[in-house]
């Protein structure tokens, strides 16, 4: 069997908009679709530390850990298996949002509108994972 890919990302929620809380959604254009910042492991990086930099470096959002939602395993691209972990993030610091290759925007949208935008149920679920440890309703 091969060696599953790593990789780490957050569920990054922020305190109220007009419906409630607020979670990060980035666009990537290879796919055309809303997704949650994640990305590959380094060398010597912890899960959580690449959690961390993934999300500042897609989003430009300084966060702190706070419940690990579990992982994701799935076939990437390449048909390689991969074991992505999650965090509920809480933002504690912002830096200004550059576009790039990977991630074209960033949207902060209500749980509802995140649901309707995410193109996996997978992401779906782990949304709802997230809201349940915010004690929001999805």
């Amino acid at each position: 069997m091969p060696v599953p890919v790593i990789a780490a990302g957050g569920v990054v929620l922020r305190g109220g908009g007009p419906t409630g809380p607020e979670v990060v959604l980035v666009h990537r254009p290879r796919y055309d679709d809303w997704s949650f910042p994640k990305g590959k492991q380094d060398p010597g990086e912890t899960v959580g530390g690449t959690a961390l930099r993934e999300v500042w470096e897609e989003t430009g959002l300084r966060c702190v850990l706070r419940d690990y939602l579990g992982p994701l395993r799935y076939d990437d691209e390449a048909d390689r298996p991969k074991i992505a972990h999650y965090w509920l993030m809480l933002v504690t610091a912002h830096d200004p949002f550059v576009a790039g290759r990977e991630i074209d925007q960033i949207r902060w949208v209500g749980i509802a509108g995140a649901r309707e935008l995410l193109a996996r149920p997978v992401d779906r679920r782990l949304l709802d994972r997230a809201a349940r440890c915010h004690r929001v309703r999805p």
